[in-house]
C-alpha cells in the first residue's frame, strides 16, 4: 500500500503494542497517527513544551486530534492541585500510537505548563476552582 506521506516506522517486535502493523493491515483503518513520524514528534513535543496560553494548548489539543486522531483531555485531579502532578492529562486508547509517545505528550504538557504557570491558573479557573481567589 503506497501512502501520499511519510509514515512512522514501526518499534521493535516485543518493545511495543501499538500495533502498527495490524493498523496498516486493517482495510479502512484511520492511519493518520501514522503520520507523526519520529522527527514530527519531537516538533510537537517541543511545541508542547512552549506553550504561550491556554488557548494555545486547546488549540494544540484540536490540532493533535484534527490532524492525528490524538485525543488528549487536561483537567484538575480529583484531590487538591499544589503541583503540575495534580493536573491530569489523559490520552485515549488508540491502534498506532507507541507506548513512549503516550507518556511523552503528557510530559511535555507538564513542562509547559510548568515553565509557563499562567496557563495552569486559566485551566484550573476554567474549572472553578479560583473562582473564590
Amino acid at each position: 500500500m503506497a501512502l501520499p506521506h511519510p509514515i512512522r516506522q514501526p518499534c521493535p517486535p516485543g518493545v511495543c503494542v501499538c500495533g502498527h502493523e495490524r493498523l496498516l493491515e486493517t482495510p479502512g483503518a484511520d492511519l493518520r497517527i501514522l503520520r507523526l513520524t519520529r522527527q514530527e514528534e519531537k516538533r510537537l513535543l517541543e511545541r508542547l513544551e512552549n506553550l504561550a496560553s491556554l488557548d494555545d494548548l486547546e488549540h494544540m489539543q484540536r490540532r493533535m486530534f484534527e490532524q492525528l486522531g490524538i485525543r488528549v483531555e487536561i483537567a484538575p485531579g480529583f484531590n487538591e492541585v499544589r503541583s503540575m502532578r495534580g493536573i491530569v492529562i489523559r490520552i485515549d486508547e488508540l491502534p498506532g500510537l507507541c507506548r513512549k509517545t503516550r507518556q511523552s505528550i503528557p510530559a511535555a504538557i507538564r513542562r509547559g505548563l510548568e515553565r509557563n504557570p499562567e496557563v495552569a491558573y486559566r485551566l484550573l479557573d476554567n474549572h472553578d476552582l479560583l473562582r473564590d481567589a
